[in-house]
């Protein structure tokens, strides 16, 4: 059976405190196997048959909203793919190496040519960008709050939801829940 990684945005951060028992319980009645929580910034492991991963996040972001009372926003990727973000070769670049913080944007697309474009206008000395089918890689010479961009400005700019784990939390996952063989 497949093994998801559901990455929640918002979850633990601007008020919204929601302990992980209750993620996981609600996985569970979603009739999803396995659930885990990982760490409490809402990063959820679960096995499903699910054929049709856009028919199962909505299933599960309309089963969050119903629960806590507001949008939270859903982005599925497997075991498989969790592995491919975090061993990507763009951790070793030098700009990647030499970065005070090393993130990775989860999108629920890969985005067009104007956005590509409009991001390439955001690399700096500070900060470097690569997007990756639907992921943003951010690496910063700088604390976030030096930074000019934010995540904000990046869902403004590309028109696009999405959330960032630190790239840590993803070698994490991937070392923790590795590809079956």
């Amino acid at each position: 059976m497949p093994r998801y990684v559901a990455f929640l945005r918002g979850i633990n951060v601007g008020g919204h405190v929601v302990r992980m028992d209750t993620l996981r319980e609600l996985f569970e009645s979603l009739r999803l196997a396995s659930v885990e929580t990982f760490i409490a910034s809402g990063n959820i492991v679960f096995e499903s048959r699910a054929g049709d991963r856009q028919a199962l996040t909505v299933k599960i972001e309309r089963a969050v909203e119903r629960a806590l009372g507001y949008e939270v926003a859903t982005f599925l990727r497997t075991d498989v793919e969790v592995a491919r973000i975090a061993a990507s070769p763009y951790w070793k670049s030098a700009r990647a190496r030499s970065a005070v913080a090393r993130n990775v944007g989860f999108l629920p697309r890969a985005p067009g040519a104007a956005a590509k474009r409009a991001l390439r206008g955001l690399v700096s000395e500070i900060d470097d960008f690569q997007l990756m089918g639907r992921e943003l890689f951010w690496v910063s010479r700088a604390l976030l709050s030096e930074s000019e961009f934010s995540y904000a400005l990046f869902e403004k700019m590309l028109r696009v939801r999405a959330t960032f784990r630190n790239r840590n939390t993803v070698a994490r996952l991937a070392a923790k829940y590795p590809p079956a063989s």
